[in-house]
This record gives structure tokens, sequence and C-alpha cells, in this order.
């Protein structure tokens, strides 16, 4: 399908990277239909609103920031977007990308979790207060290499 996106113009995007968010993302409730689109930026992606041109998201993959990364969600969670078995999730963060120059982040509290086999996703909250929403990208990167 054609797809109106914020950061690319118009590009062509396979069904198997169409998404929908049956709730919505947390102060975008009415956006429910998305597409995964591949940024000029690897590893990060965009999350593209289907409907909204202008409405797109960058997401990361936070096991890539932090090893340890843990994503502790009820299985009930789950259950609402037809996850059975751990094999067919993947996480993902948003990341925010300040306009006044200021560190780069993770909302690592809120991740987004896919199921790869229907193509559904919701957004968790972590109740964990080891994460933030605003996890600096840079400086965790920078810890990781050191070690």
């Amino acid at each position: 399908m054609q797809l109106k996106t914020k950061a690319a113009g118009t590009v062509e995007v396979s069904q198997d990277r169409l998404i929908t968010i049956p709730s919505g993302l947390f102060g975008f409730e009415d956006y429910t239909d998305y597409a995964l689109v591949d940024s000029e930026y690897k590893p990060l992606i965009w999350l593209q609103s289907v409907k909204e041109p202008g409405l797109a998201f960058l997401l990361i993959d936070p096991f890539l920031i932090e090893d340890d990364y843990e994503a502790d969600i009820d299985d009930a969670e789950l259950g609402r977007i037809g996850i059975k078995d751990p094999a067919d999730v993947t996480v993902m963060t948003i990341v925010t990308v300040p306009a006044d120059g200021g560190p780069v982040t993770a909302n690592f509290q809120g991740p987004l979790i896919i199921n790869k086999k229907n193509h559904l996703c919701m957004q968790a909250i972590l109740d964990s207060s080891r994460y933030t929403t605003k996890h600096n990208i840079i400086e965790a990167l920078k810890r990781k290499e050191a070690k």
C-alpha cells in the first residue's frame, strides 16, 4: 500500500509491516492503525500513522541500549493482543529527539509490545521504578561500551 509519511514522503508499505494498536498509544488513543517504516537512521524505525501523515514516532529496540532490559508484563495483559508464546513478542520503545538539542531519550517505562504473528500491539506501563520515560540513550550506550 502507498503511505504518506512524516519523514520520507510517500512510500510503499507491505501488509506485514502494518500493525494495529487497539487501545492506541497513551495520548493518541484515536489513532490505532500504524505502519513500521524503515528510518534512514538505523537501528531506528518509524511507527507511522496510516491515517495521519504528520503523526509518527521513532522506535528502537531497548535491548540494543540495555542488555538487561526487562519488560515484565502480566500474561492477562499480553493476552489482550493474543500473545501466548514469548517468541511471538517484539519489544520496542519510543524515542524522543528534543528540538532544543537536549538528550535523546527512550521511554523504557512504556514499551510497545508487538505480536509478530497477528500484528497487534499494545503500550504497556511497567511498574518497576528501575525505568523512566526519559532513558538517556547516549549515556546508556557509553556505559555499555565501557563495560
